[in-house]
């Protein structure tokens, strides 16, 4: 209601429940989690962990959107937000934390002021 609509992003990769992923993911748009990945994101867009998902890595992203499993360290450029079923170990940069009655987090958050809002504050 009062948070900007984005444009809809591109399903870039889609990994499914009962699959596994071991390595280094690199991508520009949406990436959809519901099975198992261990190692590390990093993308110019967001990451949406599904409820069945367990996701063992550090994450360089614009927005991540946490219904499942998450261990790691999370650098998020726009926005993270926890679903009520979500679940994250492990310390949070960002300039937007959203955090649903139910969801668990346990770890430091480090709330950033996003490049955007700097920029609207500068005066000539």
């Amino acid at each position: 209601m009062w948070e900007k609509k984005k444009e809809a992003q591109e399903l870039k990769a889609f990994l499914g429940k009962g699959a596994e992923f071991v390595g280094k993911l690199i991508f520009k748009g949406m990436v959809r989690i519901d099975g198992d990945f261990q190692g590390e994101i990093f993308g110019e867009g967001s990451v949406d962990v599904g409820e069945s998902a367990m996701v063992k890595a550090n994450i360089v992203v614009n927005e991540v959107f946490i219904g499942g499993e998450v261990h790691g360290s999370v650098e998020v450029k726009e926005k993270i937000s926890i679903q009520a079923t979500g679940r994250l170990f492990g310390d949070v940069r960002t300039p937007v934390f959203v955090m649903q009655e139910g969801a668990l987090f346990d770890g430091r958050s480090h709330m950033l002021e996003s490049s955007s809002k700097k920029n609207e504050r500068t005066v000539d």
